[in-house]
């Protein structure tokens, strides 16, 4: 439940655009249903004529509800979910990163079948960070972090007149532009949660995970860019 609210959340911006669509539609019906009511002079026309106007106007009572849903979503249900039950079992811890031993493996046994996959938060040789120093800062997701499951994202994201910061993806499942993820309005001057990443949102490859902080006058006041690996997840055998 909470990954399909952080998912609603995420995919915000495309769904107010298509429910805006619905609201011009919906009111170009409603405006042609009254012209056709108030130009006919017969009863049966004037029937339909009504009807239509009815039909349009429950639609757009319907996208205004669907519009107030997604904004609570978005700005009071996703901001206030309490994640650290399931993320602390998860929720890799500085200096505990596994890293990559040259000719050692790891290796799960499936229906007999030898797999051949990486740890989460395996650190893996990776471009340097952009950014990345006051103002904002990440300590999780760290660069070259191989990901593959929800994860708390640590960090720090202050500025001078903050307004808000922000999280953006960029890589394969993006069209390898950055795609924002979720707006806050809340400042972190010292290290904490600043969010959280679902991965399962995307296919496996090597993205740029951007931390930007916003003053008030909507100007970049900060950034943190780091390469991370989305993978799939960990297979289990089958019971």
């Amino acid at each position: 439940m909470k990954e399909a609210l952080l998912f609603i959340s995420q995919i915000a911006p495309g769904l107010y655009i298509l429910l805006g669509v619905g609201a011009v539609i919906a009111g170009r019906r409603w405006l042609r249903a009254r012209s056709e009511h108030t130009t006919t002079f017969f009863e049966l026309e004037q029937g339909l004529a009504r009807s239509r106007r009815g039909s349009a106007a429950t639609l757009m009572l319907i996208v205004a509800q669907l519009a107030i849903i997604l904004f609570i979503i978005q700005n009071v249900v996703v901001p206030n979910l309490d994640t650290s039950s399931d993320t602390a079992e998860q929720r890799p811890t500085d200096g505990e990163f596994a890293t990559p031993i040259p000719g050692v493996q790891t290796e799960i046994i499936i229906d007999g079948t030898a797999v051949i996959v990486t740890p989460v938060g395996t650190i893996e040789e990776a471009p340097p960070v952009v950014g990345c120093d006051d103002g904002a800062t990440l300590q999780i997701p760290a660069n070259g972090m191989v990901v593959h499951e929800m994860i708390d994202v640590i960090g720090t994201a202050d500025a001078s007149n903050f307004a808000f910061y922000r999280f953006e993806l960029k890589g394969p499942s993006t069209g390898n532009t950055y795609a924002i993820l979720q707006d806050f309005d809340e400042r972190m001057p010292e290290e904490g949660i600043l969010g959280q990443l679902v991965p399962s949102f995307y296919q496996p490859g090597v993205y740029e995970f951007r931390l930007v902080v916003f003053d008030d006058a909507g100007e970049m006041r900060a950034e943190c860019v780091v390469t991370i690996r989305i993978s799939e997840p960990l297979p289990t055998p089958e019971g």
